[in-house]
């Protein structure tokens, strides 16, 4: 079968920690398991990334572990009788002083005092994913007091967002620094920071990943509306190794209407500054409940895989959802029908701008190379750290690339990366004269290529070490290789 290049993120939950469940997953298509740090306990994350690692290397697979950091998501309070009918025109407020298990018909507490100081009369304030909007009529020094425009049930726990963002809330609270060591602990390949606003947050995370030992790669969530700002997106994009885009929050700060034009630029640009990028949100969320997507779903996931993300991702669908491996099992079904549309097999990528590193120079010659000439089958990367064969895999392009490694980190990382697979791989148990037949050789006994192929391999003289890639090769499968 044709191998699938746009990944699958899956998050794991209670529909999706049995051992059987996650083997199911993984068979079906999931290349990276997130773990949501806003439920569970350490414990319990720590149960299932160790299960998804034992599960993957008994089936010969690389699947990578996703660390999802709360942030500071504003929330409203609990309600005495669990939860209340909202109608438009009704009074209701938000107040830092109501008991926290008391909220009522008419007021509720939150656990964010800031709100008070970030609001003004007239803001929009949007509750449950936007499904409740609030207007603010006045501020006084404890409560927002506001008038219902569009109702419905408001039950405990749900989130707050401003029309427009510009809630102060830093992005690291001290949850989320104590989760950044749980990650670093676990050895997990990526962590994602929530809300963000600009790259300070982000080197404030690399720092503290540092410090606790970890080498994991820093995703951006882009889910404020000051965070697609040109210089701010321009910035956290700089600041981090992935973006995801969070279409939850981001939709309801910047609006519906806004929501699709933003996730194309932010895909777009992503790719263009050499980070991968991964599409979330609602993608399959009738799947929690239905056994097949609906069309516009279908055509949700397609976009985004023709738009050349990285990435897709499943999150209330396989942590809560009735058909989690199904929904895993639709996504890869659209996503290979996407890729067979001729404008994913082309690329103008950097055609007319300097390369700025030597293995970013190889990286991008094989690729056009690959590309361009006929009977080329494979790409094989040698790599430490996955550089190289993310920078291979910002070229469009129909041919699988392997990432050959020994460092089992790299070969979790790259898992999320477009088009690129796997290969346990050391190079320094050989001599170095024989690494390129033997290279080769592991694609053959695999089933990758096959006698008379063309394949292009990329390597440094020296291994184990990062940005070492220096060299790129066209070797004839087949024949006696040097």
């Amino acid at each position: 079968m044709t191998l699938r290049r746009t990944k699958i993120v899956a998050t794991l939950g209670p529909s999706s920690s049995t051992p059987e469940r996650i083997e199911a997953l993984i068979k079906a298509g999931m290349n990276v398991a997130r773990l949501n740090f806003s439920h569970g306990t350490h414990d319990e994350h720590r149960a299932r990334a160790n299960l998804v690692r034992e599960t993957a290397a008994r089936l010969g697979t690389h699947v990578a572990l996703l660390g999802d950091l709360q942030g500071p998501k504003i929330r409203i309070a609990r309600f005495k009788d669990g939860k209340i009918q909202l109608n438009v025109g009704d009074k209701f407020r938000l107040s830092t002083s109501h008991p926290l298990d008391e909220g009522n018909q008419q007021v509720v507490g939150i656990d964010y005092p800031e709100l008070v100081s970030d609001c003004r009369a007239g803001d929009e304030l949007l509750l449950d994913d936007g499904r409740i909007v609030l207007r603010v009529d006045a501020i006084t020094q404890d409560e927002a007091q506001c008038t219902v425009t569009a109702g419905g049930a408001l039950s405990n726990h749900k989130g707050i967002n401003r029309r427009g963002g510009g809630l102060s809330a830093a992005a690291l609270t001290d949850k989320d620094r104590a989760d950044i060591v749980l990650a670093a602990e676990m050895a997990m390949e990526y962590v994602a920071v929530s809300f963000p606003r600009d790259a300070k947050d982000m080197d404030l995370a690399r720092n503290l990943l540092q410090e606790a030992g970890s080498q994991a790669w820093l995703v951006a969530k882009i889910e404020r509306a000051e965070a697609v700002a040109d210089e701010a997106l321009d910035g956290l994009i700089d600041a981090s190794d992935c973006v995801m885009v969070a279409r939850g929050d981001l939709g309801v700060e910047i609006g519906d209407a806004e929501l699709v034009g933003i996730q194309k630029i932010i895909i777009a640009r992503a790719r263009r500054k050499n980070k991968t990028v991964i599409t979330a949100t609602q993608m399959m969320e009738s799947m929690i409940n239905s056994p097949l997507p609906t069309r516009a779903e279908v055509s949700d996931v397609a976009n985004a895989a023709l738009d050349y993300t990285d990435a897709v991702m499943l999150s209330g669908e396989t942590a809560a959802g009735d058909f989690p491996v199904e929904a895993v099992a639709a996504m890869d079904r659209v996503c290979r029908g996407a890729e067979k549309n001729p404008t994913s097999q082309q690329s103008s990528h950097r055609l007319h701008m300097e390369f700025g590193r030597c293995d970013e120079t190889i990286a991008l010659a094989a690729m056009y190379a690959a590309n361009h000439f006929p009977g080329v089958t494979a790409v094989i990367s040698l790599t430490d750290s996955g550089y190289t064969p993310l920078i291979m895999s910002r070229i469009r392009s129909h041919l699988p690339i392997y990432a050959l490694s020994p460092n089992t980190q790299t070969l979790g990382r790259v898992a999320l990366m477009r088009g690129v697979q796997s290969i346990a791989f050391n190079p320094t148990e050989m001599p170095s004269s024989e690494v390129n037949q033997h290279a080769v050789n592991k694609l053959l006994e695999l089933g990758h290529v096959k006698p008379g192929d063309w394949v292009i391999l990329t390597k440094g003289d020296v291994y184990n070490s990062r940005g070492g890639t220096n060299s790129m090769k066209l070797l004839h499968v087949g024949e006696a290789l040097v």
